[in-house]
């Protein structure tokens, strides 16, 4: 079976460091993708132990590991627990997550994550969904369009991006990147033009995987499948995921602030192990898209 080309994993060694493995014990990797996290887990398992991973994308499967203690489960991370228990596993000893788009998917240039190449607006990770950056694009409203831009892409223009989008889809449908980045050549400068298109890819991007979404999900569901003492091993590539992953640690939740028993004191299913890890400069100088990584790992109460 040909493997699919992925660059090497970020934070290798001090992610799957991170859970503390038990040789005997039962880990999931949630974001198998070109499967070096998974194979460094193997690596640290015994005879024994027991590896899951999941990934929706399809691509993926061609780089499934050949080993017993080994399962792929072709699904988003967000169903965890079903696909867990399905498989009859009711509770892990670690759990690790590398976030965001996989170097494969980036270099790949029809899936069109990559400001850097020519095609059709899809962005899907699953590519059985009928849900594409053309969708989001062509038929959402300007107020819906607008909040997308802003929200995930964090884009100061956003409102005026929305207008323009919406003003030029009335005269031709957008189908492409190219005629995409025509459409809004107006809010591109050349001083900032690459900055300010990531911003508008991870917007759509994130939009059409419902990946914010998919990750407070799968976040929950952690505190019920981990074992106490069981740990989680987080990589994530931009503000919008990494302070959910820190709130959640810090609180167990997203917003606000847990509630105090009668002594003050606040009950939360994790404590974070260490300050968040970044790679060093010789990982970014090899791997560039390693360069925004930040790592966070935490332990079961």
């Amino acid at each position: 079976m040909m493997v699919m080309e992925y660059h090497n994993p970020v934070l290798l060694q001090e992610t799957v460091e991170g859970l503390s493995i038990k040789p005997d014990g039962v880990y999931v990797d949630v974001t198998f993708g070109g499967g070096g996290h998974s194979r460094e887990i193997l690596n640290r398992l015994g005879p024994t132990g027991k590896l899951i991973a999941f990934d929706q994308d399809k691509d993926a499967l061609q780089n499934a590991l050949d080993d017993s203690r080994f399962l792929l489960i072709n699904q988003n991370f967000r169903f965890l627990k079903q696909f867990l228990r399905f498989n009859g596993f009711k509770k892990v000893d670690g759990i690790l997550g590398d976030f965001g788009v996989s170097s494969h998917q980036f270099d790949v240039a029809e899936r069109g994550f990559s400001t850097r190449f020519e095609a059709d607006l899809d962005m899907r990770m699953n590519r059985d969904s009928n849900f594409s950056a053309y969708t989001v694009v062509n038929k959402y409203e300007e107020a819906q369009l607008r909040s997308v831009l802003s929200n995930y892409g964090e884009l100061r223009s956003a409102a005026g991006m929305a207008r323009v989008i919406v003003e030029a889809r009335q005269e031709e449908k957008i189908k492409t990147s190219e005629q995409l980045k025509k459409v809004l050549s107006r809010f591109l400068p050349p001083h900032k033009a690459n900055k300010l298109l990531a911003q508008i890819y991870q917007a759509i991007r994130i939009e059409v995987n419902q990946e914010l979404e998919a990750l407070k999900e799968f976040l929950l569901q952690t505190k019920e499948v981990l074992e106490p003492g069981g740990r989680i091993s987080l990589i994530s590539y931009h503000s919008l995921e990494d302070r959910l992953v820190k709130r959640f640690i810090r609180n167990g939740m997203f917003e606000g602030e847990p509630e105090k028993d009668v002594f003050g004191r606040v009950e939360v299913p994790f404590k974070p192990i260490g300050k968040f890890i970044t790679p060093s400069d010789e990982e970014i100088k090899e791997n560039n898209r390693a360069r925004s990584a930040k790592l966070r790992i935490a332990e079961k109460n």
